[in-house]
């Protein structure tokens, strides 16, 4: 079973910078769309940005403009670098893989809380 394996998580200041990562445990060609949730306090599981194999990339209103959502399909890896942070981005970000069998993977989630 492959498994998604996240990094990059954190504090930083607002206005400040941070890149997460996700990477498949193992090689694999099932993997179609891959992107990343949040969920802050008290919150509902909110889409955060999703790209497809072919890098077709769509965004949540409140981060365009400032994430970006890339991927290295040889890799099996997604990123998703945050720029401009704001303290209402705080919250633990899942990673996600939807693979042709219509199934779903997720991440086991990493904290981003942005903070002065």
């Amino acid at each position: 079973q492959v498994q998604l394996v996240e990094s990059g998580g954190g504090l930083v200041q607002p206005g400040g910078s941070l890149r997460l990562s996700c990477a498949a445990s193992r090689s694999s060609n099932n993997i179609y769309t891959m992107g990343w949730h949040r969920q802050a306090a008290g919150k509902q599981r909110e889409l955060v940005a999703v790209i497809t194999s072919g890098g077709g990339t769509n965004y949540a209103s409140s981060v365009k403009g400032r994430f970006t959502i890339s991927r290295d399909n040889a890799k099996n890896t997604v990123y998703l670098q945050m720029n401009s942070l704001k303290p209402e981005d705080t919250a633990v970000y899942y990673c996600y893989a939807n693979l042709y069998d219509s199934s779903r993977l997720w991440g086991q989630g990493t904290q981003v809380t942005v903070s002065s």
